[in-house]
C-alpha cells in the first residue's frame, strides 16, 4: 500500500500542471489579443466611421476610422482584388500556419511561443476582417508633431509586439527555443 502513496509521482503531477498552466496562460493570452481587436474595432466601426478624429494627449494619439484594403500602411492595396485576396488572404493565412509548424518542429517555450501567440492571434483577427470584409479596420494613430505612424490597429500592436519578442528572443539566444531531436538513425 505504502506504493500507492506516492503515486502519481510529485515530478509527473507538477510537470502536468506546469504544462497545463502553460496552455492556459497561451489561450488566454490569444483569446484576449483576439478580443480585445474585435472589440476596439467594433467599437471603431461603431463609433469612429463617419466622424472628424479625436485627438487625445494633444494630438500624440489619435483615433480615426480607416478601412485598408493593404498590409501594413497600406502596402499593396493598389494590387488588383483578385491578387491582393490571394496574397492578403491566403498568403496570410499560409504564413501564420507555416509559423506555427515551425514552432511547434522546434519546440518553442517561453517568451519565443508567447510571440508566436501574439503574432497569431493578431494575424487571425485581422485575417478574419479580410476573409469577411476585403479589407482591415484600423483607427490608431500616434505621433509627436509632424512625425506619426500610419493608422493601424490592436492586431497590428501584438503582431509587431509578438515577432518583436521571438526576434529579441533569438538574437540574445535566451528563451526556450530548441532544435527538434535529431532523427534516430
Amino acid at each position: 500500500m505504502k506504493a500507492l502513496n506516492n503515486f502519481p509521482p510529485a515530478s509527473f503531477v507538477e510537470a502536468g500542471v506546469t504544462r497545463l498552466g502553460r496552455w492556459a496562460a497561451l489561450f488566454v493570452l490569444m483569446s484576449g489579443t483576439f478580443g480585445c481587436d474585435r472589440m476596439t474595432k467594433h467599437y471603431a466601426a461603431v463609433s469612429l466611421a463617419g466622424r472628424a478624429e479625436e485627438s487625445f494627449l494633444d494630438g500624440t494619439v489619435r483615433l480615426e476610422y480607416a478601412e485598408n484594403p493593404g498590409a501594413f500602411l497600406s502596402l499593396g492595396e493598389s494590387l488588383p482584388s483578385p491578387l491582393r485576396t490571394a496574397v492578403f488572404t491566403v498568403g496570410t493565412g499560409l504564413v501564420l500556419l507555416a509559423t506555427v509548424v515551425v514552432a511547434f518542429r522546434s519546440r518553442w517555450s517561453g517568451p519565443p511561443l508567447a510571440g508566436l501567440a501574439l503574432v497569431c492571434a493578431g494575424g487571425a483577427s485581422n485575417l478574419l476582417d479580410r476573409v469577411a470584409r476585403g479589407r482591415v479596420i484600423d483607427f490608431m494613430n500616434v505621433g509627436l508633431g509632424p512625425v506619426r505612424t500610419g493608422i493601424f490597429n490592436v492586431a497590428d500592436v501584438a503582431i509587431l509586439a509578438g515577432v518583436v519578442l521571438i526576434v529579441f528572443t533569438r538574437v540574445r539566444g535566451g528563451g526556450d527555443v530548441r532544435e527538434p531531436p535529431a532523427p534516430a538513425v
